[in-house]
């Protein structure tokens, strides 16, 4: 007969696979429903994830030396030294306008850089 440690460690071996897929969704399924049946719908334990993540720490916001609202010294570029040290509600707009226009001109660039920026 199996035990009720038994279906937590099937389950816990499921949810901890890196990449699941179909079979893995399947199994996990059958886990949990057998728990059910044979320990109780109390003993089903949905996986909880910690609430933090092992990833690094976001960098901190660059600011420029003229204050915390104003666009950061991000780099080299042409367009990155015209907007250094702009007020982001002066930038924002003009960008959006470019986005709007690229997206009628060519949606196929517009496409790649909203994939880039979500």
């Amino acid at each position: 007969m199996i035990t009720e440690q038994d279906l937590q460690e099937a389950i816990a071996e499921c949810q901890g696979v890196r990449n699941p897929n179909a079979s893995t969704a399947i199994k996990l399924a059958a886990f949990l429903t057998i728990q059910k049946e044979l320990f109780g719908s109390d003993a089903v334990r949905v996986y909880d994830p910690p609430p933090y993540s092992f990833a690094p720490a976001p960098p901190e916001k660059q600011l420029s030396d003229s204050g915390p609202e104003t666009v950061g010294d991000y780099g080299s570029s042409e367009f990155l030294q015209a907007v250094a040290g702009k007020k982001p509600s002066d930038v924002w707009p003009i960008i959006d306008e470019l986005m709007d226009t690229l997206k009628m001109v060519n949606q196929r660039v517009y496409n790649g850089i909203m994939r880039k920026i979500q």
